[in-house]
């Protein structure tokens, strides 16, 4: 298929079109992904041909190297900004953006903490090894049970965001003759320049106090022996570029941080995560040295024009760790010119995936970018729509992208920075099974999550005949599960 004259009109006005639809925009990709000699794409040494033979598609591929390389930078740009000013630096890997047992000992051997927020997420992390002292609890509504579990083990903070909460953990604390450290999320009121669902200090939304009701909030901590003040946790939002916001929201939290000084001591202050990576060419990252220095600066401007001791910092970094070293396979089933209103087109490329392995388009109207894995072509760029196989108009993968106008059924097609927030948001929609997540080091791949089978989800639904489940599940039948 040549390309439409006409699809420029129609493409949004970030995306260029290229002289070609091969080349792998450097900030999007994995830092090793290269074409070989064939033009077929390599993702850690390996051609993606042959982790499709292999795992089959969808699939969701995580280059263990650079997670290991960026969690290291990472670390080291934030103890040294907090060092410049005579201070510490922790760094939590934020376990919501994509969580396995793996990933987890992936973080901790590279010296970073973990995040956690929900009981499930608890869990893996436990079972994964990570030192309890080492992690850090989140969330609005944690449950008692989820509470009492963390106290157990001995978790290194939890994040309060109730008056609620504070009842609740004090009574686990009292009963089980334990003190916990706490931290209070406070929303600055700084407004990220992200989706609305994505931006999380304004006041209007559900995590966190407001600036005037958190001190009271602090007393009410102080006034309970089982629980130890630590400090503040304030988190703008997420895909953040630039440091301007968190240098506003530090502002305002240095303020009441120093007010609540006068109360007892705050030696942790955190600032959450929410920095951005690239998903399309035009995109451009802050580095993270710069987002460092830049946030440790402006806690230390604000602690010196009050005259307080500057505290120790703490961030909580997720897409930024994982987010680029991923990337997602899928295989091209159909293709469909569609005509538009004034003489324009669009192709639809459909793939064997979708809004089950990564809802982020349909939730945030996310962009992606896509590149022809299997091949490079000297065929005309279109302006193309990649799409998947749901019953869903919303279904979009890459909202729009220029392809090669030759794309065709069969053809390998890979979609980048897909590290973050696919699989942890991944659903069974349409009854279709989730991928399995395959990890490449030093030129091998292997599965460290197992993707889904149509059994494995027949397993389930007790209304399948016993004959006609998967043997496990038949064996269950009338047990208590």
């Amino acid at each position: 298929m040549s390309a439409d004259p006409h699809s420029r009109s129609v493409a949004p006005a970030w995306l260029e079109r290229p002289a070609h639809a091969n080349r792998l925009a450097p900030a999007v990709w994995p830092e090793r992904a290269t074409r070989d000699d064939d033009g077929v794409l390599e993702l850690g040494g390996i051609p993606a041909t042959a982790l499709r033979e292999r795992f089959g598609t969808p699939l969701y591929v995580l280059d263990e190297d650079e997670v290991r390389a960026t969690a290291r930078r990472t670390l080291e740009a934030f103890r040294a900004a907090a060092a410049r000013h005579g201070v510490q630096a922790r760094v939590y890997y934020a376990g919501k953006a994509f969580l396995s047992t793996e990933m987890v000992r992936w973080v901790t051997e590279e010296g970073l903490a973990v995040d956690v927020c929900t009981g499930g997420e608890l869990a893996v992390a436990l079972a994964a090894g990570a030192d309890p002292s080492r992690l850090g609890f989140h969330g609005n509504n944690k449950s008692s049970a989820e509470l009492e579990r963390a106290v157990e083990v001995g978790i290194g903070s939890i994040v309060i965001d109730s008056l609620i909460e504070i009842e609740r953990l004090a009574a686990i604390v009292e009963r089980r003759g334990a003190t916990q450290p706490v931290l209070l999320r406070v929303n600055s009121g700084v407004h990220a320049e992200t989706h609305e669902f994505l931006a999380t200090a304004h006041e209007d939304q559900k995590f966190g106090f407001t600036l005037a009701d958190a001190p009271a909030a602090v007393a009410r901590i102080r006034e309970l022996p089982g629980l130890e003040f630590v400090g503040l946790h304030c988190h703008i939002g997420s895909q953040i570029f630039g440091t301007a916001g968190f240098e506003e929201s530090a502002a305002r939290i240095v303020e009441l941080h120093a007010e609540l000084l006068q109360g007892g001591e705050l030696p942790v202050l955190n600032l959450g995560g929410g920095f951005g990576i690239a998903y399309t060419s035009v995109d451009d990252p802050t580095p993270i040295e710069t987002l460092a220095a830049g946030i440790a600066d402006a806690v230390a401007r604000q602690c010196e024009v009050r005259g307080i001791p500057m505290p120790h910092l703490a961030f909580e970094p997720g897409r930024a760790i994982v987010g680029r070293a991923g990337v997602t396979l899928y295989e091209v089933g159909t293709t469909k010119p569609v005509a538009l209103d004034g003489g324009h087109s669009r192709l639809y490329v459909s793939v064997d995936g979708g809004m089950s392995d990564n809802p982020r388009p349909a939730l945030y109207g996310a962009q992606f970018s896509a590149r022809i894995a299997s091949r490079t072509s000297d065929a005309e760029p279109a302006l193309a729509r990649v799409v998947g196989k749901h019953c869903e108009s919303g279904d979009v993968v890459v909202d729009a992208e220029y392809l090669p106008g030759d794309i065709a059924p069969g053809d390998l097609l890979a979609v980048p920075a897909t590290g973050a927030y696919c699989f942890s948001l991944s659903s069974n929609y349409n009854y279709v099974p989730r991928p399995p997540v395959v990890a490449l080091r030093g030129g091998r791949a292997r599965v460290i999550v197992r993707g889904e089978t149509v059994e494995d989800l027949l397993a389930r639904d007790v209304g399948v005949p016993a004959s006609a489940r998967p043997l496990d599940a038949a064996s269950t039948e009338g047990t208590d599960q």
